[in-house]
């Protein structure tokens, strides 16, 4: 099915299974321990051994030598490969390193041998045996000190932007600026820190390998690992059918999912492999940090005549920029415009997807900016925004919005958080020895397409069984893509059972980006509507006028049970959604506003956060339940941006110091107050059947400058280097009485 017009009305509307706060039907495998994740196939292998990686202990060079001989003579052990026994394996898709072979070194705890014995324990401690010798040299991770040697690189992403994407005159409009803000702003290295870690079990029949793995986007990891292996991507089959978070991490194929299977084909034995947290902050990806310069000219009654932003990254040499410019390209209105990037090499962990790449660092700084403009010119945050909304692309106003309830977002944000008893003089809320802030942002992220697709089986006994690759990784799509079969075929939700994350399904676009819904519910649309069709036909109705309500097949004066059409054998609807031009003839999009309540120890510095809103436009909400959790937790992951997460670079050896959960902090329970979160309803019939958006990044975006913000107003001390810690207002506080 291709979707090139804007939706009509169709059987989703009838909103009596989509739509409904449904609680997620996998929830009870989650809280009873009995979802096999990766790691834990033991339904799926038997007799299986153990590996362990090791890795390299230097940043950037060459392993001279590798000695394995100790441990191959330790208790249990199988095997013993290192990097220097093979060739460079080929970088898997949108990756630039070799995860394995070879005896160049590009970042530290980069893999260089592997172990596999009996257990984990011996595994591990043979492991320790090993000993490399190398050639190095001295790291480049320091990104302020690369700078100069930073290169012009444009958006990986956005293809149709020049490298530097001018709109006007913005030197002259600046200059010619009643009112001017000219600030710098970072935002350091984070690591996606999910539950679970990478994990592969990996067995091969013959020349077929089967992987039970961690993948966000099946796809993605059965091609990635075929092309290294030299195998037909018919001769592998993927399965993750759970999945522990990812927030990007898990996009693309690791060294656990090649390593496991180099493993299970020298031993014969299935092999069973996780990345240890050290190897996942130092040999995984990350969120890249960036040295942000942003420039704001503006009339005195609040209207941005001038936007520069020019965004510093730093990566593995060939590899891309954190886009943070992305958003400031259609956040506001601004005749004038001056957007750049540049890259520095670093020898660092490859800097790749994390939720929202691009617009969560870009509007951490964006939108503090934003709130400094507003105080320059006395005109309130919420209104500063409103007045610079824009409904069309600036650099192709033709190009309009398909749906932009920004402005809303704001005025519906502003009234349920009780705006107007902010005092925006710094430090004049007070409750004790607390000072207390409010602060605001916008959110903006896009709404991508992405082709999608699905099989729908109508069983012999009336029930309907979905398959498709698409993951679930924690964000209720079991639920949704239930709720979608129900509502197109007329059948209650427990009618249906849902199959994900395995290779032999249909091909789906995954979970990632916040496109996974939209497009994998869309994908199994398209497959419910053939098969509704084949339906039809076997009943002898006309498929023109059929509808499928309450269990039956309703057509004229002819009323069949659904089951009917399945006692002859079952039906099989098999399609895919795929789009047309629609997204270049309008910009689809996003938006949200967050809002954050702060209270600071006048004392100690110490910070509360103290309740959180956010509103968001995303279309259609397919299940509100869902949704309201995907949003809460990208809230959650905001706090932690704005008050504790960095990845610490010792910049002598080039490693990140804090690369476990008992370094590196992120938000815990205590943590977290009241989070209130409101969905507009505005479905969007220029993205999809669905008329649905994403939802699992906008509510991230602008998070952390909501904070930053109100700290600011609870304190009068302005942060721009995240994140805000003790130490950055212990010597500005203000004078407690």
């Amino acid at each position: 099915m291709k979707f090139a017009t804007p939706a009509g009305e169709n059987p989703i509307d009838r909103l009596t299974v989509v739509g409904q706060p449904l609680r997620r039907i996998d929830g009870a495998r989650k809280v009873s321990g009995t979802a096999p994740y990766a790691y834990e196939r033991h339904d799926a292998v038997t007799d299986p051994a153990y590996g362990w990686i090791v890795g390299a202990t230097i940043a950037r060079g060459r392993v001279k030598r590798i000695d394995v001989a100790a441990a191959l003579r330790a208790p249990g052990v199988l095997a013993a490969l290192t990097t220097l026994d093979f060739g460079a394996f080929k970088p898997g898709f949108r990756t630039t390193l070799h995860l394995f072979g070879g005896a160049e070194i590009r970042h530290y705890h980069q893999a260089i041998a592997l172990v596999v014995a009996e257990t984990f324990e011996q595994a591990r401690a043979a492991a320790h045996l090993i000993s490399a010798e190398y050639e190095s040299a001295s790291p480049r991770c320091d990104l302020a000190r690369e700078a100069s040697n930073a290169e012009p690189t444009a958006d990986r992403d956005g293809p149709d932007y020049p490298v530097v994407d001018r709109i006007g005159d913005f030197e002259a409009a600046f200059a010619a600026a009643p009112v001017t803000l000219d600030e710098r702003y970072t935002t350091p290295d984070h690591t996606h820190a999910m539950m679970e870690p990478h994990a592969t079990t990996a067995a091969w029949q013959g020349d077929k390998l089967t992987i039970w793995t961690s993948a966000q986007v099946v796809s993605w990891h059965r091609d990635s690992l075929a092309a290294a292996l030299g195998i037909a991507k018919e001769n592998l089959r993927v399965e993750a059918p759970f999945i522990g978070g990812g927030f990007g991490a898990k996009l693309l194929m690791r060294a656990d999912a090649l390593l496991a299977s180099l493993g299970a084909r020298v031993t014969r034995r299935p092999v069973k492999l996780t990345l240890q947290r050290p190897l996942i902050a130092n040999g995984g990806t990350r969120r890249a940090g960036t040295i942000q310069r942003i420039r704001l000219g503006a009339t005195r009654d609040g209207r941005l005549t001038a936007i520069g932003h020019h965004s510093l990254n730093g990566n593995l040499e060939g590899a891309f920029a954190e886009a943070a410019i992305a958003p400031t390209r259609l956040m506001y209105g601004a005749p004038n415009r001056d957007l750049s990037m540049t890259l520095a090499t670093l020898d660092l962990a490859e800097g790749n997807d994390m939720r929202a790449p691009g617009e969560a660092p870009g509007l951490m700084a964006f939108e503090i900016a934003m709130d400094e403009l507003a105080e320059k010119l006395g005109i309130d945050p919420v209104e500063l925004r409103i007045r610079n909304d824009t409904q069309v692309d600036p650099r192709s106003p033709r190009r309009r919005f398909s749906g932009r309830h920004l402005v809303e977002c704001l005025q519906v944000g502003a009234e349920r958080f009780g705006w107007s008893r902010r005092h925006p003089a710094p430090g004049s809320m007070r409750d004790g020895r607390w000072l207390i802030g409010m602060g605001m942002a916008a959110g903006f992220r896009l709404n991508l397409l992405v082709p999608s697709g699905a099989r729908i089986r109508l069983e012999r006994d009336g029930r309907l069984t979905v398959e498709t690759d698409m993951t679930d990784i924690g964000t209720g799509t079991y639920t949704i893509l239930a709720q979608t079969a129900a509502e197109m075929m007329g059948v209650p939700a427990d009618r249906v059972t849902v199959r994900l994350g395995d290779s032999s399904f249909p091909q789906s676009a995954g979970s990632g980006g916040q496109f996974g819904a939209n497009n994998a519910t869309s994908g199994l649309y398209a497959a419910c509507l053939t098969l509704r069709d084949a339906v039809s036909a076997r009943l002898g109705l006309d498929p023109g006028t059929a509808e499928f309500a309450g269990g039956d097949v309703i057509s004229g004066d002819r009323r069949v049970p659904l089951a009917q059409a399945a006692e002859g054998g079952a039906l099989v609807g098999d399609d895919q959604i795929t789009y047309g031009d629609l997204d270049k003839e309008f910009v689809q999009a996003t938006f949200g506003s967050q809002f954050a309540e702060i209270a600071v120890d006048q004392f100690t510095g110490e910070m509360r956060v103290r309740r959180m809103l956010a509103v968001i436009d995303a279309g259609r909400v397919l299940n509100p339940l869902t949704a309201r959790s995907q949003a809460i937790g990208a809230m959650t992951m905001g706090v932690g941006s704005a008050l504790m997460e960095a990845l610490a670079v010792d910049k002598r050896y080039g490693f990140f110091v804090n690369h476990d959960l008992g370094g590196y902090e992120v938000p815990v329970h205590a943590d977290i107050p009241r989070q209130d979160v409101v969905f507009l309803d505005h479905p969007d019939p220029v993205s999809s059947p669905m008329k649905a958006k994403g939802i699992g990044e906008i509510g991230l975006c602008g998070v952390a400058a909501a904070i930053a913000n109100a700290v600011y107003n609870a304190t009068g001390i302005r942060v721009r280097d995240y994140p805000i810690t003790l130490d950055k207002l212990l010597d500005k506080m203000p004078r407690a009485a």
